[in-house]
């Protein structure tokens, strides 16, 4: 496993069967946080998905405690094995590509409408990594913030799947 890709409250199927293919071409899992605006076997996550999907290392999660419960545990282990989450965000200040990303870190997105909530980006301010764009714009579509950040972390880490 490379990277964990998240997906907080997912809103639109095809983004979500696209990132899915995304993380099995990158050796990534996939971590989806309920709610979501579609069923997992929606038509369009598998056309998105092709016949990718069943093959996606996929989670799927009750609420956002719940992910943080279980990724926090291993904070016993020796800082090697310790993942940094990253919050993706167009409210961010730092630039995605001034981290330096481990194997096993966490890249969490929100939903397409809205972005991750701000009791989350509060929580979490120094891990909140942002791309730089246009100001013509409110953000990227979600499939290719995802692309762009997992490929930046898959280079860091000299494509070793």
């Amino acid at each position: 496993m490379s990277f964990k890709i998240v997906l907080y409250n997912p809103e639109i199927p095809a983004n979500t069967g696209n990132i899915g293919r995304l993380c099995l071409g990158a050796n990534a899992e996939l971590h989806i946080i309920k709610p979501m605006r579609f069923f997992i076997n929606d038509k369009y996550i598998k056309k998105a998905g092709l016949d990718y999907w069943d093959k996606v290392q996929l989670f799927i999660h009750e609420d956002w405690q719940t992910f943080l419960s279980l990724h926090t545990t291993h904070q016993l282990l020796p800082s090697v094995y310790q993942s940094n989450i990253y919050l993706c965000s167009t409210k961010g200040k730092k630039l995605y590509s001034d981290v330096v990303y481990k194997k096993g870190d966490v890249f969490v997105f929100g939903p397409e409408s809205r972005g991750l909530p701000m009791e989350m980006l509060d929580h979490h301010h120094p891990n909140v990594i942002t791309i730089p764009m246009y100001s013509e714009i409110r953000s990227i579509n979600l499939c290719n913030s995802v692309s762009i950040i997992l490929y930046e972390g898959l280079r860091q880490i000299k494509f070793k799947f």
